[in-house]
This record gives structure tokens, sequence and C-alpha cells, in this order.
């Protein structure tokens, strides 16, 4: 059995949040996440029942807000909250220069006490690549979800312990595994765990979730070798391929993410 170096702290990123916007955003890889969630985010749309005046929408543990400004140009009003300050400031600037302010309410807190900063449940909650950096994932996931309102959806994207067993393989890192993947301060934007999916979705379906839909981020081209010994292809090519077979298995359960989707049940079921 694979198991894992355990986290200790959870993972605050004031200190590189420059580097992790360029690194982890502007960049192919980003690109793809972006494309792929976006496409599950609109079919989530669709399926939540809200306003006419717009939907209330917490984006936890959200940096720099990529995925809820979209949300904010459709004229929804967004909670953004974050452990960094750096990270909210960097996002601050971002959603002013893209003229959404009035959209955003900013909270500089832990996903743990956001309850504290709310006054109603909300509609959607984006969670997007926190677990993997938390000490305790699950209590901080069931907080996050308990801010829904019954109908409401959430949406929740997490790096996967299986996609990050099959890289490590795939470069070579076997004994690596065999070992458990212990730790490795090296890798600054690279997180040190994965969760398995199986559990992550019992974990939501325990929190009176049904799951809707699911989606693999990265199925392949994380697991690309060097184009110099390879097939002619092309960027956009790569894209079509995540698109076209993202969402179908095996290669869902192989994605680096994972990107679930979830509609909170009514209060008689």
């Amino acid at each position: 059995m694979i198991t894992q170096a355990a986290v200790t702290e959870d993972r605050n990123f004031d200190d590189i949040a420059h580097k992790f916007a360029k690194n982890i955003y502007g960049s192919d890889k980003g690109e793809i996440r972006q494309v792929i969630v976006w496409e599950d985010l609109q079919q989530l749309l669709t399926a939540v029942a809200g306003s006419e005046n717009g939907l209330d929408i917490l984006d936890a543990g959200g940096g720099l807000a990529q995925m809820s400004q979209k949300l904010a140009q459709l004229g929804h009003r967004i909670t953004l909250c974050d452990l960094s300050s750096e990270m909210l400031q960097l996002a601050q600037q971002d959603i002013a220069n893209n003229g959404l302010l009035e959209q955003y309410r900013f909270v500089h807190s832990p996903v743990q006490s956001i309850e504290q900063h709310l006054t109603k449940q909300v509609d959607v909650v984006l969670f997007h690549a926190v677990m993997e950096w938390l000490a305790d994932p699950r209590p901080a996931l069931e907080t996050v979800l308990n801010q829904v309102k019954p109908g409401g959806m959430a949406s929740v994207m997490f790096y996967n312990h299986h996609g990050l067993v099959y890289k490590n393989v795939v470069c070579g890192n076997i004994p690596h595994v065999l070992e458990g993947m212990p730790h490795r301060k090296r890798f600054k934007l690279q997180p040190q765990k994965g969760l398995k999916p199986e559990q992550v979705y019992q974990w939501i379906e325990q929190a009176g979730f049904t799951i809707c839909g699911k989606s693999g981020i990265r199925c392949f081209s994380d697991y690309i070798g060097d184009r110099q010994y390879m097939g002619d292809y092309q960027p956009e090519d790569v894209l079509a391929l995540e698109r076209q077979l993202c969402r179908q298995e095996p290669y869902l359960s192989l994605g680096r993410y994972i990107h679930v989707w979830a509609q909170k049940k009514d209060k008689q079921d």
C-alpha cells in the first residue's frame, strides 16, 4: 500500500505569491485547468436555482480569483477568502484592473473560520486546490460545504493521489513511490501529497451533497515526454484531447487534479 508523508501545518503563500501567480496561472498547464473547470462551472450554473439578481458565491481559498472573476463578469456576487494577505492584494489589483471590484468582498481568513465572516449561506462555493495544502483537509471541506444553502452547489478541485503516483513512476522516481513519497522541500509550488478521489467523493456525499459531475484536470499533458522524440502535434491538440477524454474513465482518475461538482440536498431529503 502506498502511503504519503503527513502535512503538519497549513500552507500560506505569502512568501511566493508572485511566483505562484506566474508559474501556476500564467502557463499552458493553467490554461488547461481553466478551460476544463469553466466548462464544468457552466453546467453547474444551469443546475443551481438562484436569484434573478445573481448568485452569492464563496471563493474559499481563492487565491488570485482567476475563476471567480469569470463568474463576477456574469453579474454574480463573490466573497473571496484566503489565508495569504499577499495573494488577496494581488487578486484585488487584478479584480480592480478588470473593473469588477463592486462584485467582490475580500476576507483575510483561513477557510476553517469562514463562517465567522458570513451572515447567510451561499448559493455556490468554489474550493479549488486548497485541501492538498492543509494539515487536516476533511474538517476544512466540511466547514466550506456547510456554508452552502439547500439546493446550492459546490465546486471542489483537489490534487489527485493517483496522478501523483503515476507522474513519479513516469519520471522514474520508483524508489520514491515505494518509500511512500516522503516530503521533498525543493518543490515549493507542487503539493507534497494528493488526496484519494474515492475518499473525497465520500466526504462530499456524507456532507449531504449529491455528486453531479467529475473531470480530470491534465489527464495527459503532464505525462507527455520530451517532444524531440515524439510525434508531431500542437499545443491546441493536447487541449482538444483533454477536453475529449477528461470526463471518461480511466483517464479521469489519472488527472493531476480532479474537479467534482455537487448539489446540496434539500432539507426534507
